[in-house]
This record gives C-alpha cells, structure tokens and sequence, in this order.
C-alpha cells in the first residue's frame, strides 16, 4: 500500500512539473515581445562568472510607503515594443497598448525578476552590450527568454566572439 501512496505522489509530482514547462513553452511559442531597458550598472560588477546581474529601468521608480508589497505595474508599449512605467496597477481595465507586469517590494524599491542572465562560458564581451531584456508576455506572465543591444537586436551567442 505504502509503494502505491509513494508512486501515487512522484507521479502527481511529476505531472505538475510537466504542466509548468508545457505553460512556458506556450508563452515562448505564443507571448508578445516586449523590450525592457536595462538600467545601467558598473561594467566591472555587472558580469560575475558566468551570469549576468541585471537591473531594469524601471526599477528606479519610486515607491510610496503605503503601496503593497508585490503586485502588478501597468506599462505602456511604444511602437518598438519597449515597455515604460505608467502606474501602480489597480485592477482597472487595460488601456491600448499596455500590459500588467509582475513586481515585489523591498525597501521601497521595485523588484523585478529576473534579476539575472545566464549564459554559456566564454561570451562575456558578447552580452555585456545588452541594452534591453526581451520578455515573452501573455496575460499575466511574462518569461525572459534573451538580451537586445541597443538596436533591439537580439544578442546571438553562437556569434564568434574573441575574449
């Protein structure tokens, strides 16, 4: 009895793993491109090993103390797809060209994740010209799934590149 509860439970296990990367898939396969713009940061901090730390623009809006700890912001799309902060979201209906975008809260700062990029070694040089995170978005989610330079191109790391 005790073999079939445990095989029971890695089978329930498992499919919900299963289900969680087939809903990723689909927002690769199906989700809007945005473009978020990278928030500067100090090139000699910026690449630890073998990731990238980033930090959003947006991320420099302020926060009034009385705001909630996580939640949605509104962002409007440019005619590029690059998202910019309009608002704290308050359930009302979307305007044109916005989305809801998932944030949390620390010390009256937003916080935005991803907060890192991983890549393959060796493509240092490669990435430190990304510019803009590019996010697969439906509804409420949203996946990052590369870098843009400045051109919103997106960064190739089978390029040659020399380190």
């Amino acid at each position: 009895m005790k073999k079939h509860l445990n095989f029971g439970i890695a089978l329930v296990i498992i499919a919900v793993f299963i289900y969680g990367i087939t809903q990723k898939e689909k927002l690769i396969a199906e989700g809007d491109v945005v473009y978020l713009a990278l928030a500067p940061v100090d090139p000699r901090s910026i690449m630890q090993g073998d990731y990238m730390r980033l930090r959003y623009a947006i991320e420099s809006e302020r926060i009034r103390s009385g705001d909630v700890s996580a939640g949605f912001l509104r962002l409007k799309l440019d005619d590029k797809k690059i998202a910019e902060f309009v608002e704290f979201d308050d359930g009302r209906e979307l305007g044109a060209q916005e989305i809801r975008f998932k944030y949390s809260k620390t010390r009256n700062r937003i916080n935005l994740l991803p907060d890192s990029f991983l890549f393959q070694e060796g493509l240092r040089t490669t990435y430190a010209a990304a510019k803009y995170g590019i996010f697969r978005v439906s509804g409420d989610e949203h996946l990052l799934v590369g870098l843009a330079d400045g051109d919103l191109k997106e960064i190739d790391p089978s390029a040659p590149e020399s380190d």
